[in-house]
């Protein structure tokens, strides 16, 4: 049994400043490295996904018309174009314990991290299942879209999963809230992170 540290979209375009902040979002990005640095013990993989979008295309409607305003539901913002800044993890989010890094959106809206390919082409399914990996660590931006999702689809494939909620932010609050119990209520386990072993 390998348990896998999920860390969705802790990138500049999702935290204070960028095209889409979440007021938490460099919080998230310090104690993610924080925990690593306590918890590198419990992994035997650790995963970040980015949004990484097309700058020539709308990314299958994603991005709202130009002149239209975005209605935050299913059209957003120009954010995390590849390879500009936005798209760049934040710079408080230490990458280096990453094994396996995943892009989404490539053209087409996507907020599961499972949607996404890793750098070697496959599947975060696939490359999760090579690992041996059963049980799932969730952690990142934000609560209510992609941090669900990914959830979601994670026990949707028979892991275990476990919310470090002390280690996400989310758009609203609300919505996040019914989010997280969303996940709870499909078998995802919420707890914060001092109340999980480091090893």
């Amino acid at each position: 049994m390998t348990r896998a540290l999920l860390i969705i979209d802790v990138q500049n375009d999702f935290t204070e400043g960028g095209a889409l902040g979440v007021f938490g979002g460099a919080d998230v990005a310090r104690n993610v490295t924080r925990w690593l640095n306590l918890a590198s013990a419990r992994y035997g993989t650790v995963v970040a996904s980015r949004d990484w979008h097309n700058a020539t295309d709308d990314n299958g409607g994603h991005f709202a018309p130009d002149g239209a305003e975005p209605d935050f539901v299913s059209t957003w913002p120009v954010h995390c174009v590849a390879d500009t800044p936005g798209a760049e993890y934040h710079p408080a989010f230490d990458t280096s314990p990453v094994g396996i890094h995943v892009r989404k959106g490539q053209g087409v809206p996507a907020y599961s991290a499972f949607q996404g390919t890793t750098d070697e082409g496959r599947t975060l399914l696939r490359a999760l299942t090579e690992a041996g990996v059963t049980e799932i660590d969730a952690v990142g931006i934000a609560t209510d879209h992609c941090v669900r999702a990914s959830v979601l689809d994670a026990l949707d494939a028979g892991m275990h999963v476990t919310v470090l909620t002390d280690l996400i932010a989310g758009v609203a609050a609300g919505p996040s809230a019914a989010a997280l119990d969303e996940m709870a209520v499909h078998g995802a386990t919420l707890t914060k992170s001092s109340e999980v072993p480091t090893a």
